[in-house]
């Protein structure tokens, strides 16, 4: 595992595909990297407080993570489940039984007090992470969906529900009330930061969420860093999950040109796929295409290889627009 030097990254990452690129970074910076994660689908089940999100990126970044799912843990078992079914419990949200144990231990230690940047920072340690895992704040933000089938909170939409109702609006409450912690500050104003990776996650349920508390905006162009990120659709489709279904029914066209005006204002520099490297003069961004998919570790590693170097083209070039403006 190499440290890159002596420079530090930073991710924004949500669900599978964010924490697939998370996993290239990890391998190549280790404890230079830090991971800040979407808490937006975070929420409580069976008394539990369950931050789906962060915990898929501790399991990856720790070699735990169920492979055929790429959510919950490798050779889980499925006791509790089962049980909670025989009394009628709720079962449309499955805890395996090694999952839950992450879940009772957050759950207690937020009842002690302790904050959930803490509680993270020790499942790492725990899980024996080099990387560095923040939750995107420390009270609650919630993704509720508002649809066809009425107002849902994000787990009933994406898990009960599997998407299937039309999205009409999404929204982050609490998002006003939260504020940037001092480790994100900190990560983000470190002088040795090179580059801010955007994973391709999905832009209005993993990304929005993080972007929504105020002060992370401000903090990410503050930072100097140059910011890229990967976009998640690919010809038009997404690879996994429900972005494409949301960008058409908020009336978006699921391209590629979507995804770069959206983030138009915040990003430096955008990945894209070979697929739509036709489109990539057009697009409102500076523009790098390689292949996004990550079927294999190597995969994960070649991207995120890919990336770095992006955010040290783009450093390089600002840096001689800089020296000619001030000649």
């Amino acid at each position: 595992m190499s440290s890159n030097g002596a420079s530090t990254y930073v991710a924004l990452s949500g669900g599978i595909g964010g924490a697939k690129l998370s996993l290239g970074l990890s391998h190549l910076l280790g404890e230079k990297l830090t991971v800040i994660n979407n808490t937006g689908d975070d929420f409580e089940h069976l008394g539990l407080a369950i931050s789906p999100d962060v915990d898929t990126t501790l399991y990856t970044l720790a070699d735990l993570v169920n492979p055929e799912t790429g959510w919950g843990r490798r050779d889980e078992t499925w006791n509790f489940m089962e049980s909670t079914a025989a009394l009628g419990g709720p079962t449309w949200f499955n805890l395996g039984d090694k999952d839950l144990a992450t879940h009772v231990e957050r759950t207690r230690r937020l009842h002690a007090g302790e904050t959930l940047t803490a509680i993270t920072a020790h499942l790492a340690r725990a899980f024996g992470i080099s990387a560095r895992v923040l939750p995107m704040a420390d009270t609650p933000v919630r993704t509720v969906v508002d649809s066809d089938a009425g107002t849902l909170a994000f787990q009933e939409y994406f898990v009960r529900d599997r998407c299937q109702p039309v999205v009409q609006h999404i929204r982050y409450d609490g998002a006003d009330a939260a504020r940037v912690t001092p480790q994100i500050v900190s990560a983000l104003s470190r002088p040795d930061l090179a580059g801010i990776v955007i994973c391709p996650s999905n832009p209005w349920l993993s990304i929005d969420p993080i972007l929504a508390v105020p002060g992370m905006r401000e903090a990410l162009r503050a930072s100097g860093a140059p910011i890229v990120a990967v976009t998640p659709i690919i010809g038009g489709r997404a690879l996994k999950g429900p972005t494409a279904k949301i960008m058409a029914e908020l009336g978006l066209s699921p391209d590629i040109r979507t995804i770069a005006e959206h983030y138009v204002g915040i990003l430096d520099g955008l990945v894209i796929d070979k697929t739509d490297e036709a489109a990539a003069p057009a697009l409102p961004l500076a523009t790098t295409v390689t292949n996004t998919v990550m079927h294999t570790l190597a995969d994960r590693i070649d991207l995120a290889k890919f990336c770095l170097a992006f955010c040290a083209k783009l450093a390089s070039q600002r840096g001689v627009k800089l020296q000619a403006g001030a000649r």
